[in-house]
């Protein structure tokens, strides 16, 4: 296995990085770093045809990603997800097609799986054996999973209104799981404060440069799937933005190798609730930077980050998209969850609610229009969000005659 990386760099200041060592963010600026690959000498050696035969996992896209021994890589498994049609739907919101790249299907039930995988694997191959992360649910989830895979010890520190089944697969895994009475950003200050006491390296969104290339692995397949043709619209759920930011990573690496079919781009979509909506609040104000979101609340937890450290990196993509980023009523959220689940049969996630509700809102705006292709990114398995679903299901009492016209 030949590794094409040559450096890291910061995106900010673009400062270079020794991609042997071990990196968090820069040491200059504090903000995240990229892995840059020499994309001439893939482009050489990698052709599409290539990935005729490969196994059906992200690791199939091995060339673009940062790993130099496959001996090193901890995997559970990460298949490539498909991309569904959505017809019902599509017929609901007055459009001509709608897919779903239905990431509930990777191991642990989310797209977090991509990042952890691949940071878990990076740690395992520079030799970190303990690792933390505060999370607001299926990344802690991932990263207890994969570090058990690898035999490292985990420290989990999540909201205590975190779905409890998060928090449950992370100590089944194994890991070291705490609530913390605050936000996201409050266990991100904990796992940072803890690097000194308790030497442990921080895999927070984006402040180390692995759980991105994982994500990138969206971009990659979606690609693939499509015949190397990008869709006009991507809908995406944000909170610390490690998706879209990859996908956007990937989509520029496709091009410097002249795989896509067309130099176009999706336009990249950043829908958020209004509950926590501080990237879409920055792009509003046609700012680079986000201030924090104060009092952030919403159900769909994924997207309940107040604080994000790569959020220029977010408006950046977003921008050079021509997309957007908006918030939308967390009201809608628990409905367009229940109507898309209904209509598609899809284990659709609160996160993928709010993209639903950003579709309808920029279909009657006229920013989407009707015959475009339009992908929208489920995030993670409806299931493993119960507190979501307030409806109490019915009781048949069996020593009674049934009570049909109730029925």
């Amino acid at each position: 296995m030949t590794c094409y990386v040559t450096h890291l760099e910061c995106a900010n200041c673009h400062e270079r990085y020794d991609a042997n060592a071990v990196q968090g963010l820069c040491v200059k600026c504090q903000r995240p770093l990229w892995v840059r690959y020499d994309l001439d000498a893939v482009g050489r050696r990698f052709t599409k045809r290539d990935l005729h035969q490969r196994e059906n996992t992200l690791w199939r896209y091995r060339e673009l990603l940062p790993m130099q021994d496959p001996a090193n890589i901890v995997t559970l498994g990460e298949t490539v997800t498909p991309l569904v049609a959505a017809p019902r739907l599509a017929t609901s919101v007055g459009v001509r097609e709608i897919l779903v790249k239905d990431e509930s299907r990777l191991p642990t039930g989310s797209f977090k799986a991509r990042g952890m995988a691949m940071a878990i694997s990076k740690a395992n191959e520079l030799g970190i054996r303990r690792v933390a992360v505060p999370t607001a649910g299926n990344a802690g989830g991932a990263m207890a999973a994969y570090a058990a895979r690898a035999g490292m010890e985990a420290y989990v520190f999540m909201p205590e209104d975190t779905p409890m089944i998060n928090a449950k697969e992370c100590w089944l895994a194994g890991a070291n799981t705490f609530h913390v009475n605050g936000l996201i950003n409050d266990c991100g200050r904990i796992v940072g404060e803890g690097k000194i006491h308790k030497q442990w390296f921080d895999l927070s969104t984006l402040k180390e440069p692995y759980r991105i290339e994982g994500k990138k692995t969206m971009g990659l397949e979606l690609a693939e799937q499509l015949d190397w043709e990008l869709p006009d619209v991507i809908l995406y759920p944000t909170g610390g933005g490690t998706g879209l930011i990859g996908m956007w990573k990937a989509f520029a690496e496709l091009t410097a190798l002249g795989w896509l079919e067309t130099e176009r781009k999706p336009r990249m979509i950043s829908c958020q609730s209004d509950g926590c909506a501080p990237i879409a609040r920055a792009f509003a104000r046609g700012d680079r930077f986000a201030e924090k979101f104060e009092n952030a609340a919403t159900i769909a937890s994924g997207v309940r980050v107040p604080v994000a450290v790569g959020d220029f990196m977010i408006l950046d993509a977003v921008r050079e998209s021509g997309g957007l980023a908006l918030a939308v009523p967390e009201e809608k959220i628990a409905p367009w969850m229940k109507k898309a689940v209904s209509l598609e049969g899809l284990s659709i996630c609160p996160e993928t609610a709010v993209c639903l509700g950003a579709l309808e809102m920029l279909l009657a705006s006229g920013q989407i229009r009707a015959h475009e292709r339009i992908v929208v990114f489920n995030t993670g398995a409806a299931q493993k969000y119960p507190e979501a679903v307030s409806e109490v299901i019915p009781l048949i009492d069996i020593r009674k005659p049934v009570e049909w016209e109730r029925i």
